[in-house]
């Protein structure tokens, strides 16, 4: 991208205190859309249960036994009626438990986090709050908070693990979600329409731990390394 990311920085009044310049390694690089429909997909996959299940032949009770007799009859020969044409039969070719994990390089998984953040500072959704002052939780703080922020919509606060006020004030949102900064993925900077940091997630993530530049991105063969793993 072109343009330097900012952000707009706040009081945990919904106050607008100054501006930030964000890390152009992750929060302004052109977004990779086909990784981050295939990481997303992958995570979408694993949340899959897989456990459907059919019987085959096989497996149903019953048809031991040959109905009748192979000739002289004038019926069509017939071996067992648990065969899958009989009512009550086996199953061909029908769903089994299975898993649906696929595999996603760590290399994957960063570019696309850095793609949907990158995405969203060019939206200019990108927020941050320089400290929490709240003296304990409460919902209506952070409800007065987003109101000042000029936000609506559905919001992802990426918190630190000692933010826990900030975190039970805005866990009854019924539109917001909290992550740690350490557990900060794509599908959920993509799910939400404006992402609020606060000045420690957000320089931790700036940091390079989540980075990974676009022109270095490879997908790592299957064999080569065992670093990666479900999305």
């Amino acid at each position: 991208m072109a343009n330097t990311p900012k952000a707009r920085v706040y009081d945990s009044s919904g106050r607008q205190t100054g501006e930030m310049t964000l890390d152009a390694a992750v929060f302004g690089i052109e977004p990779n859309v086909s990784v981050m429909h295939q990481v997303v997909t992958a995570r979408l996959a694993a949340q899959r249960s897989g456990t459907s299940s059919t019987k085959t032949r096989g497996e149903v009770s019953g048809g031991g036994k040959k109905p009748w007799k192979q000739k002289g009859l004038g019926r069509a020969r017939q071996g067992s009626i648990r065969s899958p044409q009989w009512k009550g039969g086996g199953v061909v070719f029908g769903p089994k438990p299975r898993s649906y994990a696929q595999r996603t390089p760590r290399k994957m998984r960063r570019l696309a986090l850095a793609s949907a953040l990158s995405a969203r500072a060019a939206e200019g959704e990108v927020r941050v709050v320089d400290s929490f002052s709240w003296e304990k939780p409460h919902t209506r703080s952070a409800v007065d908070m987003l109101k000042g922020m000029g936000v609506t919509g559905k919001v992802l606060f990426v918190l630190g693990r000692a933010d826990r006020i900030a975190e039970r004030s805005v866990g009854n949102l019924p539109s917001a979600i909290v992550l740690p900064v350490d557990q900060l993925n794509a599908y959920d900077v993509l799910w939400a329409e404006t992402i609020v940091f606060t000045s420690a997630t957000v320089a931790g993530v700036g940091a390079g731990k989540f980075a990974v530049a676009a022109d270095d991105f490879v997908i790592e063969d299957e064999a080569s390394t065992s670093e990666g793993g479900a999305a």
